[in-house]
């Protein structure tokens, strides 16, 4: 098993009128079984309404499931008993860090979670430390967190979160309120994370570029898993990910049309030095004038 484990997982979205009888049902989640492996850069892609913030949820027992069940380092989310221990392993990072820095100094924020958990004074001041230089913001530990930009935010965000310890750090869409350049800082350092210090990753995104690193790419539609594998196995599949509405990084969908047309390239590319290296001397090598439209 796992760091974290789906068996028949289902959740559904109930509505209760003021008499608390149910209204409305909406199924956000339908039977997913799916296994994380500990020290893994999992990524969840999928349209509005997919399911995917939904199933990270369920990946520190912030929602529990209507039907079927969660594990966490072998411990069933239901359990009551574990729950400081489930989100000990499992930490969360969410869209907005301005809702989740509270403190008026960075260190200070980066040390409220292993404040509440009960952590010894001596040992807190090492594991800012330490979590701060992880993220690259050790230079920003005694500013306001209200004087950082965006991508700055995000890592304390995540720094706070290392500080805790957990094995493995959910990211539900860190970056969709960043700008590129902030979204390339987050990126590089959950990528750095995941090598370096064998965090588990677990970022839900709709950026395609974001999960060009990762080990592995999981799709979904509807509450549904409806691909599961490397980013090159993905993203080959260019025309299925269209029909679920969900775009290829520009270089992959640009090397697809270069196929398309008769060059005879690999069935992906994910990046411009793979595109450069690959790609342009059969291009140059052309005697013919190509012309793609995409």
């Amino acid at each position: 098993m796992g760091i974290i484990k789906f068996v028949k997982l289902i959740y559904d979205y109930v509505k209760r009128d003021e008499h608390n009888e149910i209204i409305e049902t909406n199924r956000a989640i339908n039977e997913i079984d799916l296994d994380i492996k500990a020290g893994d850069f999992v990524a969840v892609l999928g349209h509005n309404g997919s399911g995917k913030s939904t199933l990270a949820k369920h990946m520190n027992a912030i929602l529990l499931p209507t039907e079927g069940t969660v594990w966490v380092d072998n411990i069933v989310t239901t359990d009551e008993g574990k729950l400081l221990e489930i989100r000990k392993t499992v930490g969360m990072v969410f869209q907005n860090p301005d809702n989740q820095i509270i403190a008026n100094v960075v260190e200070e924020d980066v040390a409220f979670g292993p404040e509440n958990l009960g952590v010894e004074s001596a040992k807190i001041e090492d594991r800012v430390t330490k979590s701060l230089e992880a993220v690259n913001m050790l230079e920003y530990r005694n500013n306001s967190p209200n004087r950082l930009s965006g991508g700055q935010k995000q890592r304390v965000a995540i720094a706070g979160i290392m500080a805790m310890k957990p094995r493995c750090i959910v990211l539900d869409e860190p970056t969709a309120m960043l700008d590129p350049k902030a979204r390339k800082e987050v990126i590089d350092t959950i990528i750095r994370l995941n090598k370096e210090e064998n965090i588990s990753i677990v970022l839900i995104t709709h950026y395609m570029e974001e999960v060009i690193e990762a080990d592995r790419v999981i799709v979904m539609v509807e509450g549904n898993i409806v691909m599961d594998g490397t980013p090159k196995e993905v993203f080959k599949r260019v025309d299925e990910l269209k029909s679920y509405r969900l775009d290829v990084p520009q270089v992959t969908e640009l090397a697809h049309e270069l196929k398309e047309y008769g060059l005879d390239i690999d069935d992906t590319i994910l990046s411009i030095d793979e595109f450069v290296e690959k790609v342009v001397p059969k291009l140059q090598n052309r005697t013919d004038n190509l012309e793609v439209k995409l």
